[in-house]
């Protein structure tokens, strides 16, 4: 097992769109950088896509971002076609595809806001192309579509601030308390246990990226209600535009 790390710049910077880098871990299409903005697939959200470019000019599609099985602080990037000349040393440049992070950003902070909505844990959770869905451990729901899709657009339209914060890992048992998703555990490092709060709203761990307002999220719609097994409803939302 490597113990190579991926410094995640994604967790203090997730508006910054390019980064320099070097390769610390390569198997056939898959490099390891010293540090990364690029998320990597977990906790509901996509992994981000994007390219690196090479100090010879060469453009390669980033096609995947996840973390390692075993070594949970390196993070693979999975590459397209023209990976073949690229070497564990090497220095590049790579760049997001702003315009799908930027969509995941807004659609996760706007499930932190269903959240707040319904008192119930959180049992499942995906979010990609300008869509999310909430899976809640609750048997029963008086909450209409429109209704869900009223009280978010004016939670939207209240410009709420939304903070990230990264707390001592000693605050970690803390944290857990506020844990809504009954499968997921906080995003944990040795150095800081990840924490947003939607300013009045919402606080829980999240390891994911979000907008620092609620005003940046689109107008959002509820699109279904629906029954998953006895003890489980899905909430599925989408953006208008």
């Amino acid at each position: 097992m490597t113990s190579h790390t991926s410094t995640p710049l994604f967790d203090e910077q997730p508006y910054e769109r390019s980064f320099k880098a070097t390769i610390i871990e390569k198997c056939d299409n898959l490099l390891g950088f010293d540090r990364t903005l690029f998320y990597p697939v977990g906790g509901g959200q996509q992994g981000d896509v994007g390219y690196l470019t090479q100090t010879n000019g060469n453009r390669t599609r980033i096609v995947d971002t996840f973390r390692d099985d075993t070594n949970r602080s390196l993070i693979w990037h999975r590459l397209g076609e023209g990976h073949e000349g690229l070497r564990v040393g090497d220095a590049i440049v790579a760049e997001l595809d702003w315009s799908a992070r930027y969509l995941n950003m807004k659609m996760h902070t706007c499930l932190h806001l269903l959240c707040s909505l319904i008192d119930a844990p959180v049992t499942g959770c995906s979010i990609g192309q300008g869509k999310g869905r909430l899976d809640f451990d609750l048997p029963e729901t008086t909450l209409t579509k429109e209704q869900i899709t009223e009280s978010l657009n004016a939670l939207i339209a209240d410009r709420i601030e939304v903070e990230t914060r990264l707390i001592s890992p000693n605050e970690y048992d803390t944290a857990l308390a506020l844990v809504r998703n009954r499968y997921a555990l906080p995003p944990r490092s040795a150095n800081a246990v990840k924490m947003i709060e939607v300013r009045g709203i919402d606080i829980q761990p999240c390891g994911g990226t979000h907008v620092r307002n609620t005003a940046e999220i689109d107008r959002v719609v509820c699109e279904k209600i629906e029954k998953k097994g006895r003890q489980n409803r899905r909430i599925g939302l989408r953006f208008v535009d």
